[in-house]
């Protein structure tokens, strides 16, 4: 298991649709600083019905979906039921389970973070508010902005068919206008994190990023507590609580608690490893330690978890 490159990512894509690969990567990309693509939800309803095999975990790409039918989404520490017309941020650092609830129609694109970066005056995809404040990137539209974003999706996937030689200009801005009709939903009082602030919770989630994905035997999970990261980070454990409080709505505890809870996920749908060895490399004394941790977050028990069927995205 690795993480997903998006040129694997089509080659995974392809057998769930009626399309080769060379027809699903974009004409041009190559040139491109970055990747982007954009897809019909209903092209892989119609050939995978989105089992797991057709899931694409531990990505190293951001993804917008615009999904037009009910389904539920699992984040380690919540899940949430997704209506119609429901627009949701996806970033490499908070996976999910999705759950269809009926026959899937609507659109996703993906893009990397190098894609955006021409269009984002030197701030990373990670720095904007959108992915920093507290709550789920989890947005149900109104009638009006449903409406706008079936209308850029529509203009995404013209552009992409065409020649134009400037489009992946206009994709990024239509890539950019879906993050602000996003960002415009957060509260006001979210749109201004203090500077350091906001750079510390972003040191905080890029150090716990590097420990994952889990991909070898012997690797195991380094940093396993609050204290362990505040050292890391040359802070005292309460000013980073604050720090995370503050900027994500969650404590260090929490947030470390969900992210292992998230590969804890990944790595019993997508190894084949023991319950003993998966509780080992996420830093658990033994699978008692691991099943109660996991119940936690998942109310079921590993166990039963690993035969569930479900799109890790």
């Amino acid at each position: 298991m690795k993480t997903t490159a998006l040129q694997a990512l089509y080659q995974e894509v392809a057998p769930c649709t009626s399309l080769d690969l060379n027809t699903l990567l974009p004409s041009g990309i190559q040139r491109e600083v970055g990747h982007f693509n954009v897809f019909n939800l209903a092209d892989f309803w119609e050939t995978s019905q989105l089992r797991p095999d057709a899931a694409y975990p531990c990505r190293s790409f951001y993804k917008i979906s615009f999904l037009r039918s009910r389904s539920r989404a699992e984040y380690a520490h919540q899940t949430i039921d997704i209506a119609p017309d429901t627009l949701v941020f996806s970033t490499p650092r908070e996976g999910f389970q999705w759950w269809p609830a009926e026959r899937q129609q609507g659109q996703f694109c993906l893009y990397s973070a190098e894609f955006m970066l021409p269009v984002l005056g030197g701030l990373t995809l990670d720095e904007l508010p959108l992915f920093q404040a507290s709550g789920l990137p989890v947005f149900q539209l109104t009638p009006a902005e449903a409406a706008r974003a079936a209308a850029i999706f529509t203009h995404m996937h013209a552009e992409l068919a065409c020649d134009y030689a400037h489009k992946y200009d206009l994709l990024r801005a239509y890539v950019l206008e879906l993050l602000h009709l996003g960002q415009k939903r957060r509260p006001a009082t979210a749109l201004h994190p203090a500077p350091a602030a906001a750079r510390l919770a972003s040191r905080f989630v890029e150090l716990l990023e590097r420990q994952f994905p889990l991909t070898a035997a012997q690797q195991q999970v380094p940093l396993r507590t609050a204290k362990d990261f505040a050292d890391q980070l040359a802070v005292h454990v309460n000013h980073l609580n604050k720090v995370l409080k503050d900027n994500t709505g969650r404590t260090t505890t929490d947030l470390l608690g969900g992210r292992l809870a998230q590969e804890a996920k990944v790595l019993l749908h997508q190894s084949d490893w023991t319950l003993g060895e998966i509780a080992e490399r996420l830093g658990f004394v033994d699978v008692a330690h691991f099943s109660h941790f996991f119940r936690r977050y998942a109310n079921v028990s590993p166990g039963a978890f690993r035969t569930q069927q479900a799109v890790v995205i």
